[in-house]
């Protein structure tokens, strides 16, 4: 079962430019079934209820965002994980857009 998060009604910020999401020896990881590049993009994100930092990994090209711009996410997902008494959500989306008609913060 996937877990999809609607970012229709909420405004996505970019906090940190994306980078190489890398494994625990500093190789960039890549995705199992396409050997993509996987890349991490630290965003803002709001809603009427207040806002939360979150990171979001994409796959492919390198997402073409820069901090301060707002962002479409294309297909949201939440991925719980529990691992060695550690556990949390992890976010991944098919892609980070610039939104149309903003750019990044002056």
């Amino acid at each position: 079962m996937k877990l999809y998060v609607d970012t229709q009604s909420k405004q996505v910020q970019v906090t940190k430019d994306p980078e190489p999401k890398n494994d625990q020896n500093g190789n960039q990881r890549s995705e199992k079934n396409t050997g993509r590049l996987m890349w991490s993009t630290q965003v803002f994100v709001l809603d009427e209820t207040g806002g939360e930092i979150i990171t979001i990994t994409t796959a492919g090209e390198k997402p073409g965002v820069t901090v301060g711009q707002l962002v479409a996410v294309e297909q949201l997902e939440a991925i719980p994980w529990a691992t060695n008494g550690r556990n949390g959500v992890a976010f991944r989306a098919i892609s980070l857009k610039p939104k149309a008609g903003n750019s990044a913060a002056k």
